[in-house]
């Protein structure tokens, strides 16, 4: 029996929101002309975004590049007569593009996010211990240790932030992991860790730039609870309770307590050798853009592609930033270590 036309509305909306995977939800659009009628009127990819991520309610409006469409078109949508052209076309493309999201956040491979990193709180020693040490997983860099160090403070409560880029102005994010510093050359080998660790995520506001130093020019759409962070030399995985969206690409760590004294100078310190974030980056099909600090944001679709398949230009761009951060390290090592000029 088909009960989308044997059954109320209600009914058979309640029975297809019981659809919790997009794929699902794609396959019933394509059982018959009526059932695609269904889905797309009744707006279930969208509500199933909004299920899965609470933050897309920010989506102030969609701009679609129709030729990139893929071919799709709007004609074969059958509605009844009291449903305007116009209508037709806007839910046929929420449906698209909502349909596409949801199987990006949900099916993209899961791999590294951070782009790159873009800046401190403080730094004890520019550019040896640089932020950007950080992105490297590798604790040493020849026989140099590699890392990021805050600047020392009598106060144990005063926190410490690194700020990074992520691949993409929408991420899934599951999980963030942070090795601290083991400070081998220092007396006793301290571990400079914090006492807690929390994430924020969320953009830029429109027309602002990354160099400048103004806090209110990035809106956090999600903060995550504290974690407790273990004065250990080891790689620690801070899985998130559910898999956040990262809007506008952004991602702050907050370091909260210190616990590790210096003998050298009596002062605390916060270091870290590597930052690693786990994820789905949705790079390839969407751009986030006119975010204001409402937290409201355009949200663009930039390619009908399947989101599961790596571009050349994304892995091109993976070969470029691994070549950049050896660089970076090149130019730490030769700020540590000054070539001697000859006699």
């Amino acid at each position: 029996m088909d009960f989308v036309k044997n059954l109320d509305a209600d009914m058979s909306l309640a029975i297809l929101s019981c659809l919790d995977d997009p794929s699902d939800l794609v396959r019933a659009s394509a059982v018959s002309r009526s059932w695609r009628h269904f889905v797309i009127k009744y707006s279930l990819s969208k509500n199933l975004c909004l299920k899965l991520f609470h933050q897309l309610t920010s989506v102030d409006r969609i701009i679609e590049i129709i030729n990139e469409a893929g071919g799709s078109s709007s004609s074969s949508l059958i509605m009844d007569d009291t449903t305007s052209t116009t209508t037709r076309l806007l839910l046929d493309r929420e449906h698209r593009v909502y349909a596409l999201l949801a199987k990006g956040c949900t099916s993209s491979p899961i791999k590294s996010c951070i782009a790159d990193a873009i800046t401190a709180s403080t730094t004890d020693r520019l550019p040896e211990e640089s932020i950007f040490n950080t992105l490297d997983a590798r604790d040493r860099f020849g026989f140099t240790p590699s890392y990021w160090s805050s600047t020392g403070h009598h106060n144990t409560s005063v926190p410490e932030t690194l700020l990074y880029k992520l691949k993409g102005d929408l991420c899934v994010i599951n999980e963030v992991s942070i090795q601290p510093l083991q400070a081998n050359f220092h007396p006793g080998a301290p571990i400079y860790s914090s006492r807690y660790v929390r994430f924020r995520f969320g953009h830029l506001v429109n027309n602002s730039r990354e160099d400048t130093e103004d806090e209110n020019k990035y809106v956090w759409t999600h903060t995550s609870q504290e974690f407790p962070m273990a004065q250990e030399n080891r790689l620690q995985s801070f899985k998130l309770p559910e898999p956040v969206l990262c809007i506008g690409g952004y991602l702050l760590v907050e370091f909260l307590g210190r616990v590790q004294i210096c003998d050298i100078d009596g002062l605390y310190y916060i270091c870290v050798s590597h930052v690693k974030v786990m994820g789905r980056s949705l790079a390839k099909s969407f751009g986030v853009v006119d975010s204001d600090i409402s937290g409201k944001f355009a949200l663009k679709v930039l390619s009908y592609g399947d989101p599961q398949e790596v571009d050349e230009k994304e892995a091109e761009l993976g070969i470029r930033e691994i070549r950049l951060r050896i660089l970076r390290q090149y130019v730490n090592f030769l700020h540590r270590y000054p070539p001697v000029e000859p006699l």
